[in-house]
């Protein structure tokens, strides 16, 4: 596979999608991600950062304390690559009516 499919396939992901978008706003503990995301397995969520993070679109922030705090922010690239994707989403989310128009007259067509 080409390295930028690759990358393509990462940002874009089910879960990408959300963690980019999601992270634009401020940082996050994975926790509070994941409760802002909804629905994703933690093993999920902790993929798709690390994928993230190695592609470096995430920054991992380690603070030594007690208990454990680690906070997840987008780095420069991450930032650009959210603002992509966040115009996708919001196109997706405008044009769902002539989606769902399409199909129910792909699906009437079929029946």
């Amino acid at each position: 596979m080409c390295p930028y499919r690759l990358v393509l396939e990462h940002v874009t992901s089910r879960w990408g999608v959300l963690v980019l978008i999601e992270l634009r706003e401020r940082p996050h503990r994975f926790s509070e991600l994941r409760r802002a995301i909804g629905r994703v397995s933690e093993k999920m969520l902790t993929q798709t950062l690390q994928i993230l993070e190695r592609d470096g679109l995430v920054h991992r922030d380690a603070k030594p304390v007690i208990p454990p705090r680690v906070d997840y922010s987008l780095t420069e690239l991450g930032r650009e690559a959210a603002e992509q994707v966040l115009a996708l989403a919001l196109w997706t989310e405008q044009r769902m009516e002539a989606v769902e128009k399409a199909r129910q007259a792909y699906d009437e067509a079929r029946s």
